[in-house]
Protein backbone atom coordinates (compact mmCIF):
# COMPACT_ATOMS: atom_id res chain seq x y z
CA UNK A 1 0.00 0.00 0.00
CA UNK A 2 1.29 3.45 -0.93
CA UNK A 3 -0.16 6.73 0.25
CA UNK A 4 0.51 9.82 -1.83
CA UNK A 5 0.16 13.45 -0.76
CA UNK A 6 0.51 16.34 -3.20
CA UNK A 7 1.49 19.89 -2.31
CA UNK A 8 2.59 23.09 -4.00
CA UNK A 9 -0.48 24.07 -5.94
CA UNK A 10 -1.84 27.60 -6.01
CA UNK A 11 -2.77 30.63 -8.06
CA UNK A 12 -0.23 32.05 -10.48
CA UNK A 13 -0.28 34.47 -13.39
CA UNK A 14 0.32 33.29 -16.91
CA UNK A 15 4.03 32.93 -17.57
CA UNK A 16 4.74 32.12 -13.94
CA UNK A 17 6.06 28.98 -12.31
CA UNK A 18 5.03 26.47 -9.67
CA UNK A 19 6.69 23.39 -8.24
CA UNK A 20 4.49 20.50 -7.18
CA UNK A 21 5.64 17.83 -4.77
CA UNK A 22 4.30 14.34 -4.12
CA UNK A 23 5.34 12.67 -0.88
CA UNK A 24 4.94 8.90 -0.67
CA UNK A 25 4.62 6.72 2.38
CA UNK A 26 6.21 3.31 2.73
CA UNK A 27 9.60 1.88 1.92
CA UNK A 28 8.84 0.74 -1.62
CA UNK A 29 8.78 4.12 -3.40
CA UNK A 30 11.68 3.18 -5.67
CA UNK A 31 9.78 0.15 -6.99
CA UNK A 32 7.05 2.27 -8.59
CA UNK A 33 6.92 4.29 -11.75
CA UNK A 34 5.52 7.69 -10.81
CA UNK A 35 3.38 10.11 -12.73
CA UNK A 36 1.47 13.38 -12.74
CA UNK A 37 -2.04 13.70 -14.13
CA UNK A 38 -4.47 16.60 -14.26
CA UNK A 39 -8.19 17.07 -14.54
CA UNK A 40 -9.93 20.28 -15.54
CA UNK A 41 -13.63 20.86 -14.82
CA UNK A 42 -15.81 18.85 -17.17
CA UNK A 43 -12.87 17.03 -18.71
CA UNK A 44 -11.32 13.60 -18.34
CA UNK A 45 -8.21 13.08 -16.27
CA UNK A 46 -5.15 13.24 -18.52
CA UNK A 47 -1.54 12.16 -18.30
CA UNK A 48 0.94 14.99 -17.88
CA UNK A 49 4.33 13.42 -17.14
CA UNK A 50 5.83 10.15 -15.97
CA UNK A 51 9.15 8.92 -14.62
CA UNK A 52 10.50 5.41 -14.31
CA UNK A 53 11.49 3.75 -11.05
CA UNK A 54 15.14 4.74 -11.22
CA UNK A 55 14.43 8.15 -12.70
CA UNK A 56 16.42 7.31 -15.81
CA UNK A 57 13.55 7.87 -18.22
CA UNK A 58 10.79 10.47 -18.43
CA UNK A 59 7.88 11.12 -20.75
CA UNK A 60 5.55 14.11 -21.23
CA UNK A 61 2.36 15.01 -23.01
CA UNK A 62 3.13 17.20 -26.00
CA UNK A 63 1.50 20.36 -24.64
CA UNK A 64 3.89 20.55 -21.66
CA UNK A 65 7.15 19.50 -23.30
CA UNK A 66 9.84 22.12 -22.77
CA UNK A 67 7.84 23.77 -19.96
CA UNK A 68 7.39 21.04 -17.32
CA UNK A 69 10.06 18.85 -15.74
CA UNK A 70 9.37 15.74 -13.70
CA UNK A 71 11.93 14.41 -11.23
CA UNK A 72 12.14 12.16 -8.19
CA UNK A 73 14.28 11.68 -5.12
CA UNK A 74 14.04 8.04 -4.07
CA UNK A 75 15.92 8.68 -0.82
CA UNK A 76 13.26 11.22 0.18
CA UNK A 77 10.33 9.23 -1.26
CA UNK A 78 9.29 12.32 -3.15
CA UNK A 79 8.45 13.24 -6.72
CA UNK A 80 8.35 16.73 -8.20
CA UNK A 81 6.86 18.60 -11.12
CA UNK A 82 8.51 21.88 -12.01
CA UNK A 83 6.08 23.90 -14.12
CA UNK A 84 7.38 26.94 -15.98
CA UNK A 85 5.77 29.30 -18.52
CA UNK A 86 2.35 28.37 -17.20
CA UNK A 87 -0.69 29.00 -19.37
CA UNK A 88 -4.38 29.39 -18.44
CA UNK A 89 -5.05 26.03 -20.12
CA UNK A 90 -2.81 24.38 -17.51
CA UNK A 91 -5.48 25.15 -14.89
CA UNK A 92 -6.63 21.88 -13.31
CA UNK A 93 -6.43 19.68 -10.27
CA UNK A 94 -3.09 17.89 -10.44
CA UNK A 95 -2.77 14.33 -9.14
CA UNK A 96 0.26 12.20 -8.51
CA UNK A 97 0.09 8.46 -9.05
CA UNK A 98 2.17 5.34 -8.57
CA UNK A 99 2.36 2.41 -10.96
CA UNK A 100 3.58 -1.11 -10.22
CA UNK A 101 4.76 -2.02 -13.69
CA UNK A 102 8.07 -2.75 -15.37
CA UNK A 103 7.23 -0.42 -18.25
CA UNK A 104 5.71 3.01 -17.76
CA UNK A 105 2.18 3.02 -19.16
CA UNK A 106 0.51 6.42 -19.49
CA UNK A 107 -3.14 5.31 -19.57
CA UNK A 108 -4.96 6.28 -16.35
CA UNK A 109 -6.41 2.79 -15.82
CA UNK A 110 -2.96 1.25 -15.32
CA UNK A 111 -2.03 3.25 -12.22
CA UNK A 112 -2.38 1.62 -8.84
CA UNK A 113 -2.36 4.47 -6.30
CA UNK A 114 -3.53 8.07 -6.44
CA UNK A 115 -3.16 11.17 -4.32
CA UNK A 116 -6.02 13.52 -3.45
CA UNK A 117 -4.90 16.25 -5.83
CA UNK A 118 -3.78 19.86 -5.61
CA UNK A 119 -5.39 22.78 -7.43
CA UNK A 120 -3.36 24.79 -9.93
CA UNK A 121 -4.98 27.94 -11.28
CA UNK A 122 -3.30 30.08 -13.93
CA UNK A 123 -4.82 33.50 -14.51
CA UNK A 124 -4.53 35.34 -17.81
Amino acid sequence: QVQLVESGGGLVQAGGSLRLSCAASGRTFSTYNMGWFRQAPGKDREFVAGITRSGSSTTYRDSVKGRFTISRDNAKHTMYLQMNSLKPEDTAVYFCAAQASISLITSTRFWNYWGQGTQVTVSS
